[in-house]
């Protein structure tokens, strides 16, 4: 083993351990790994940010753009409402939605598909008065399933083509991975829909409301204002300040008129009742400083907390939202976003204590109120999407076929070759914004850039372990077996690998890391390269192990109320029947 070698699998591993280890964010870890690898020489300082200008690169950006124009548009959402009216047995129920995200997903990103799902399969759940954890992980396990399908239906795929187009000239075409993505998925699907569903936990009520999940009238308490006090003058985002953030000014009623979700900046009077949200603590100190009278206990549930003009909506907080990683208290979310934060929901557990101040994630639900013509830009900026009933919309454009028509324009021009697909996607979203059906603001904030980093930092570390011979020695305990062993082993071999390293870390890398792995095999073999990239692209897709391998898992396991365990259940046998079904398709579609 060369010194170059020794060096960028050292890098790997450290990258590797980064990934699992989770308390760095995964495109920092692929920044880090990307200036190691130039800081010891293995990836020429010159050629270190060319990753950001990869075609595989700017595909998947137009992809995020298009997904969210798709979603915008309220086609796809009409069909998803027909589906959320649909009544019948769980396994139909259950293999109709997810058949759905499945074909949304060939199409849309991963994440974009399951976001318009996700509060359909919830009131399907509700309706049904079932868990949603019997529904929301099969349409997670969906979108991965359709994204297999085409060559735009998820990141790995991208890579994987552009990966192809370096080495033999020619990119798979848009459609090339419908042979085996499709049958993987349809089988998939029907395993999830017939089968899957009854190996989720089915512990909770799914018709549960959302007082009753929050326990809202127990922390809600009515105060006066009485003459003298220091709020006497004072707006209600100074009451806020004065508990840190640990209190919400639900409602305010003076001289017998009630108002709800009072605005931040209106000023007390005295003999103000103000109805507030908060813990223990945080009461006993806005009581003491602010001299307020306690009257007592607020009759308040979810019910009288809305009105024509004030709404509550459960959001979860998306990938790459604003909100992860930060408090409420830090985000001022009255001041600037004006809702208020009543409540906090953690893998199914409410959060009740200090919510200024808990760290929010990935997949925790908020209860949040706030006037209703501000909140779906409110949920839109802090990048969380809405899940009970669907009433909040995140856009109000609706019904519009020029969205589909300039998608299925550029699909055509991909698949026919008249375009190369960075150029045609790229094309499609110049159109959209040209004619209005995308605002630029929309563009910036569409594209998932930790994503983007992640790829533009890997894609030269990838290309230097293959340039160093790092990838021949890590292929060479599966080419020792090549004399011995069948085609389909090694096929299988390299895809269980590519599997468990995408359930521990994200699925695009996995790609950018196992594609050069594989193309070593298959010149240490003298095989057609193509079933290798094939296994590559199936098997960095197939993360049904754990909530952390892809952001469709981490986004169900709030509402879902999933523990991490629970992916077992019903990842472990999906992840053996794609092995099953992928690994001879592939050597009939791509014989070596």
């Amino acid at each position: 083993m060369t010194l170059d070698q020794s060096l960028i699998l050292v890098i790997l591993a450290g990258a590797l351990a980064g990934f699992i280890w989770g308390r760095i964010r995964f495109d920092l870890v692929a920044v880090l790994a990307l200036l190691a690898a130039v800081a010891v020489g293995v990836v020429p300082g010159g050629q270190a940010f060319a990753g950001f200008g990869h075609p595989a690169v700017v595909t998947v950006a137009a992809i995020l753009i298009l997904s969210h124009a798709l979603r915008g548009s309220g086609l796809i959402e009409s069909a998803a409402r027909q589906l959320g009216r649909m009544a019948g047995q769980p396994s139909r129920q259950v293999l109709a939605i997810a058949a759905l995200t499945a074909l949304c997903s060939a199409f849309m990103n991963n994440v974009g598909a399951l976001a318009l799902m996700l509060p359909v399969a919830l009131k399907v759940a509700a309706d049904a008065k079932r868990a949603p954890s019997q529904m929301l992980m099969p349409i997670s396990f969906a979108s991965l399933l359709g994204g297999l399908i085409t060559l735009i239906g998820t990141p790995p795929n991208i890579i994987i083509a552009s990966v192809r187009e370096e080495h033999l000239g020619q990119p798979f075409a848009l459609f090339d991975f419908a042979p085996v993505g499709l049958a993987v998925a349809i089988v998939g699907v029907l395993f999830i829909g017939l089968v899957g569903w009854r190996l989720l936990p089915q512990d909770r009520d799914g018709s549960e409301e959302i007082e009753a999940q929050f326990d809202i009238g127990d922390y809600i308490v009515e105060l006066k204002i009485p003459e003298g006090s220091p709020m006497v003058g004072h707006r209600v985002t100074e009451l806020e300040e004065l508990a840190q953030d640990d209190l919400s000014v639900v409602a305010l009623e003076r001289r017998g008129d009630r108002m709800l979700a009072p605005s931040a900046y209106l000023r007390f009077q005295s003999g103000d009742i103000v109805m507030v949200e908060a813990d223990t603590k945080a009461l006993e100190q806005v009581v003491q400083a602010a001299e307020l009278e306690i009257i007592g206990g607020a009759d308040m549930t979810a019910s009288n907390l809305r009105s024509k003009r004030v709404g509550l909506v459960e959001a979860v907080i998306a990938p790459g939202s604003r909100l992860e990683g930060r408090t409420t208290q830090t985000m001022s979310l009255h001041t600037r976003f004006a809702v208020n934060l009543l409540g906090i929901s953690r893998q199914g557990q409410p959060i009740v204590e200090r919510l200024g101040h808990v760290p929010l994630k990935t997949g925790d639900v908020l209860l949040l109120q706030g006037e209703r013509v501000a909140l779906p830009d409110a949920l839109t900026a802090l990048g969380c999407l809405p899940l009970a009933g669907r009433d909040i919309k995140l856009d109000g454009r609706a019904g519009k076929p020029v969205v589909l028509g300039v998608f299925a324009a550029a699909v055509l021009l991909a698949t026919f070759g008249l375009a190369h697909p960075a150029v045609a996607f790229v094309g499609a979203v110049a159109v959209l914004a040209l004619s209005g059906q995308i605002r630029l603001r929309e563009i910036y904030e569409s594209i998932e850039w930790p994503v983007i980093v992640l790829l533009a930092a890997l894609i030269p570390v990838g290309q230097a372990l293959e340039a160093t011979g790092g990838s021949a020695v890590i292929a060479a305990p599966i080419l020792a077996l090549g004399a011995a062993a069948p085609a389909w082993l090694l096929l299988g071999v390299l895809m269980i690998v590519t599997m468990l390293l995408s359930d521990v870390m994200n699925n695009a890398a996995t790609a950018v890391l196992m594609a050069p792995i594989g193309l070593t095999i298959a010149a240490g073999l003298g095989a057609n390269p193509d079933p290798f990239l094939m296994a590559v692209a199936v098997g960095s897709s197939s993360t049904y192990l754990t909530p952390i391998g892809h952001q469709s898992n981490l986004l169900v396991m709030g509402p879902g109320g999933y523990r991490f365990a629970d992916y077992w259940r019903l990842g472990l046998p999906l992840d053996i029947l794609v092995l099953l079904v992928a690994v001879p398709m592939i050597l009939w579609v791509w014989p070596m």
